[in-house]
């Protein structure tokens, strides 16, 4: 028997240009796949494989950029293959964030036309988003940009039919079965429903995002003047954040 035999649920390997290699589990969002997205990508790392760059996980896939002048992609598909072998989807727990979030409506642009849509009450619909526990799925599109699974399923709504040319960056929004937090300015067809005050990605920090894939996160109701006192901190670099597992 060979390695091949082992691949879970069908693990495809995909080309991606001349300098990544994609191995794809399935063709769906959920935690089983993100879970062996990220136990092969700690498998790669710790196979330390010469001319392997950085390993990306995405909802259902890992693409490994490589550099092709070390490793061709057929000899880098070889050296995966048995790392593939008896894969276990472990849910690991990772870092556990508590982030500040004001809802108010000045930052809350679509809190409003939310609970119209969903048929709640804004309070109710602060409520169900701030009690849910999020997975981080991935981190892309923008750096540091988080995906976040795990929305209500009460607060599941269609994108925006007119996405925004600017959203701030900390903005909290949803869309179809999960919630983002946008780490720059970017525009945006998300319905924003919070904004935190931690900056997501900072280039004074190391790493310079804060969260990564397999971490978790849930939101803290604030008002909007305590969002300004932190905003004011982050600004300044003074607003430090530390996950739940390693405070005291």
């Amino acid at each position: 028997m060979t390695a091949a035999d082992h691949l879970p649920q069908r693990a495809k390997f995909l080309p991606a240009g001349d300098t990544a290699l994609v191995v794809e589990f399935g063709d769906r969002v959920d935690e089983h796949l993100s879970a062996l997205v990220l136990a092969l990508a700690r498998r790669v790392e710790a196979a330390a494989i010469a001319g392997v760059v950085e390993t990306v996980p995405t909802f259902r896939s890992l693409m490994v950029h490589y550099d092709p002048l070390t490793i061709s992609n057929a000899h880098l598909k070889e050296r995966i293959k048995p790392l593939l072998s008896q894969l276990a989807a472990s849910l690991s727990p990772g870092r556990h964030w508590r982030l500040p979030a004001c809802y108010d409506r000045k930052l809350g642009l679509d809190l409003a036309e939310i609970a119209e849509r969903t048929g709640l009450s804004e309070a109710q619909v602060v409520a169900q988003h701030s009690s849910a526990p999020f997975r981080v799925y991935m981190v892309g599109f923008l750096p540091g940009f988080a995906y976040l699974g795990g929305l209500p399923a009460a607060l599941e709504l269609p994108r925006r039919e007119n996405p925004r040319l600017k959203v701030e960056a900390g903005s909290i929004a949803i869309a179809m079965a999960m919630s983002v937090i946008y780490s720059i300015e970017s525009p945006g067809g998300w319905n924003i429903l919070a904004r935190t005050p931690v900056a997501l990605w900072d280039l004074r920090r190391t790493p310079s995002a804060l969260v990564t894939a397999g971490d978790q996160v849930s939101f803290t109701p604030i008002s909007l003047a305590e969002y300004e006192e932190l905003a004011g901190k982050a600004r300044a670099g003074e607003l430090r954040m530390t996950p739940q597992s390693q405070e005291a």
